[in-house]
């Protein structure tokens, strides 16, 4: 989607003309369709993703509920996932990605499969030290991450236990990271996207088969999940990098000392550092956003980190399958408009972006606010996972519901910096914006509890995505085309037809008092979401919005 027509009707996204010959694809709007096409893939993809970790987080529900157990777990999890999110996800992926796009586009593909050895030394030493401090520093960790467990010894305990088993899942996913950053940048979208499924099946697989096996060892039945976890790291790199073999791409990584300076030295590899310090800064305000919240959410109740953990997984639905496969698409392709000074195709695919998620995310928030127990209590409501635990759950996904439209601009709003290779207004908007939660936090946590933790996180998205788009805005970098308030008009009143339906279908049914009947309940929240879709997509069309000129533009 280089350039956007300029002949828009005003109630509409679109061409404005008949299909006259006048009016047939352009090599523009053939890569609107590539570009469509692209993220369709990539959530697809991930939807099959979340499905099957949503069924892992279902099983793990009911095997072991929410406890001071699978707080334990959570926590140990997290403390690997939150490194993985500073390193590989978060700065890494951030400077490396705008920096490999443009010596493609500009050296040609020797030179980068040069850029991608050297990086990929480097970051091998680099993640070797890494974890072998993680395990021997476990117990500072899980202290620094979550101190209240030590409410619960044998709890503590058994977090540092898992947490030094599970650290060098960090080495793994930081590879995969690096691998996936280049197969994007080459479009191939689809097994980055997909890989995540390996790592959802051997956590299914150690939870029904392993849990019971260690406990006829006499083990603790959730150590299981962390075997789980490590299998499913060494999977999700062994995918990756059978694919970069295939296109001839695969990194060579020098372990001779001599051949690692001269990688340090390398100009491409200073350029990504010099974009990872602030990109570091900024992904560590955001981690550590959340290390707060856990341990706040540790000193509260036992299962408040799981509580907030099961929200999470469900929040992560609309986030992923929008927010992320967007960015995921979007950046190696905003650089690339970025590196040929192409300022038109940089904001008319931002333009684009941002349609589709006010499109499709703010129907996604108001059924996280109005049909949340529903969604919890068909999810997860099985075994030892109580009515209690559904209510404490709902809170904390409403939490999240309020910010959605939030969570998800940002992942198109984020690369449009990064593309830029401007890593530091980020940063400086996510310093406030971790001060404005923590403030939110002291408000409200003595009031909201553990659901308060996800309100702020979703209130803070609100300020942090206004903050970038004004930015890109005033900067020059985006220019919103034509037919913005009309459309917002149309996509607020399906969202208030849909808010009404929700909140009748939330209350007409009691919803956690029939967990025996699991087809009844299954198939009437199948119906209400489909129900759900109709109603909102048909209020689209008869206000006028013509949504496959939209999606094609």
């Amino acid at each position: 989607m280089d350039v956007v027509s300029k002949a828009v009707d005003s109630t509409s996204y679109g061409c404005a003309c008949v299909p006259t010959l006048a009016c047939q694809p352009d090599a523009a709007t053939l890569r609107g369709v590539s570009l469509l096409k692209s993220a369709s893939v990539v959530s697809v993809l991930t939807l099959l993703s979340r499905i099957t970790g949503m069924a892992r987080e279902l099983l793990i529900a009911s095997t072991f509920g929410a406890s001071a157990l699978t707080d334990a777990f959570n926590v140990a999890f997290r403390i690997p996932n939150l490194f993985r999110r500073f390193f590989a996800e978060g700065a890494f992926s951030q400077a490396f990605v705008p920096v490999l796009a443009a010596t493609r586009a500009s050296d040609g593909d020797m030179a980068t499969q040069a850029l991608i050895d050297r990086v990929a030394s480097v970051l091998a030493w680099a993640l070797l030290l890494v974890s072998v401090v993680g395990v021997l520093a476990a117990p500072v960790l899980v202290w620094v991450m979550a101190s209240g467990l030590q409410q619960n010894p044998r709890g503590f305990e058994m977090a540092v236990v898992m947490t030094r088993w599970m650290f060098p899942y960090i080495a793994f996913m930081s590879l995969v990271a690096l691998a996936a950053g280049v197969l994007n940048t080459w479009k191939r979208f689809a097994v980055p996207a997909v890989t995540p499924v390996l790592l959802n099946l051997c956590m299914i697989g150690a939870a029904w088969f392993g849990a019971p096996w260690f406990r006829t060892l006499g083990l603790e039945p959730v150590y299981a999940l962390t075997a789980g976890v490590m299998i499913g790291g060494v999977l999700q790199l062994g995918v990756q990098v059978l694919a970069l073999r295939k296109l001839g791409l695969a990194p060579r990584i020098s372990w001779r000392g001599g051949a690692l300076r001269a990688a340090w030295r390398d100009t491409g590899t200073q350029a990504i550092l010099k974009l990872m310090g602030p990109a570091l800064l900024g992904v560590g305000v955001a981690n550590l956003s959340m290390l707060i919240n856990t341990q706040i959410a540790s000193h509260l109740v036992p299962g408040s980190v799981s509580w907030i953990t099961y929200a999470d997984r469900l929040m992560e639905f609309p986030t992923a399958l929008l927010g992320v496969a967007l960015g995921v698409v979007l950046m190696p392709r905003l650089a690339a408009a970025r590196a040929a000074g192409d300022s038109a195709r940089y904001s008319a695919m931002l333009d684009w972006g941002l349609r589709l998620v006010v499109l499709l995310a703010l129907p996604c928030a108001v059924a996280l606010v109005a049909f949340a127990k529903p969604l919890v209590a068909v999810l997860y409501q099985y075994g030892v996972f109580s009515e209690h635990d559904v209510q404490q759950t709902t809170t904390a996904l409403m939490g999240y519901g309020a910010g959605l439209l939030g969570l998800v601009a940002i992942k198109v709003l984020a690369p449009g910096y990064y593309a830029s290779q401007d890593t530091k207004t980020p940063v400086r908007v996510a310093v406030a914006v971790l001060v404005i939660t923590q403030l939110l936090n002291l408000l409200l946590v003595p009031w909201f509890a553990h659901a308060a933790l996800t309100l702020s996180i979703g209130l803070g998205a609100m300020i942090n995505a206004l903050w970038l788009l004004l930015g890109l805005l005033k900067r020059g970098s985006y220019k919103p085309e034509p037919g913005w308030g009309v459309f917002v008009l149309q996509v607020l009143a399906g969202s208030a037809l849909l808010l009404v339906f929700l909140l009748w279908a939330n209350g007409a049914l009691a919803w956690t008092q029939m967990p025996d009947e699991k087809i009844r309940r299954i198939a009437l929240l199948t119906l209400v979401l489909l129900a759900s879709g109709v109603l909102y997509f048909s209020t689209l069309l008869a206000t006028g919005l013509k949504l496959r000129q939209f999606l094609r533009r």
